[in-house]
């Protein structure tokens, strides 16, 4: 099993990336967005954890910042239907964390979100998954509860569509509630969570 591969970025999209390793050999590695965000210039050293998936027609890598996105995606790949593709996509739209919260939480209106992830679909995750995710856990500040309600929801979109990564959208705006923003509207919500991740 191909568990990490650390070397030079020498293709960096958003769905993927190529890492060319000191003894000469390039790894094409799938990512989700979240990775992308983090993703060093071109050139610069990179180092991924890895999943294998091998197929008939070909042996796919995909890559995760962190050892928990990684278990993340495994017990995503256990589901009933759902494929290396979904289960990145699933990443993709939502942080490792808001995935396991969302599936033991039962919030099928989040997991909705998901591109291809219809109610059926949502509630089949929960069915197969809910009760098999707690011995992954939470990863840093995972353990502590999402922002809650519309406002929040709202502005933490609105964070993500300004280019702001989930996990810091996430806590901008629970800085924001924190510091006197409970009751407020998404506009002033927005307002006071922009200025918390500006700060950081």
């Amino acid at each position: 099993m191909i568990s990490q591969i650390a070397g030079r970025l020498a293709v960096r999209e958003l769905d993927r990336v190529e890492l060319l390793t000191s003894g000469g050999v390039g790894y094409e590695i799938f990512i989700p967005l979240g990775v992308y965000e983090t993703l060093p210039a071109l050139g610069e050293e990179a180092s991924l954890f890895t999943h294998l998936v091998v197929r008939d027609d070909a042996w796919l890598l995909f890559g995760f910042n962190t050892i928990f996105e990684r278990s993340v995606f495994r017990r995503l790949l256990t589901a009933n239907g759902v494929g290396p593709a979904l289960a990145l996509g699933m990443l993709s739209t939502l942080s490792a964390d808001r995935v396991v919260r969302a599936i033991v939480e039962r919030d099928i209106a989040s997991l909705q979100r998901i591109p291809r992830v219809g109610r059926k679909k949502a509630e089949r995750l929960v069915l197969d998954l809910a009760e098999k995710m707690g011995d992954i856990g939470a990863e840093g500040s995972a353990g502590a509860p999402r922002p809650q309600g519309t406002a929040a929801e709202d502005a933490i979109r609105a964070l993500v569509s300004l280019g702001y990564s989930t996990a810091d959208a996430e806590k901008g705006v629970k800085a924001a509630l924190d510091s006197g923003g409970r009751g407020v509207g998404a506009p002033e919500l927005i307002r006071l969570a922009l200025s918390k991740v500006a700060q950081r």
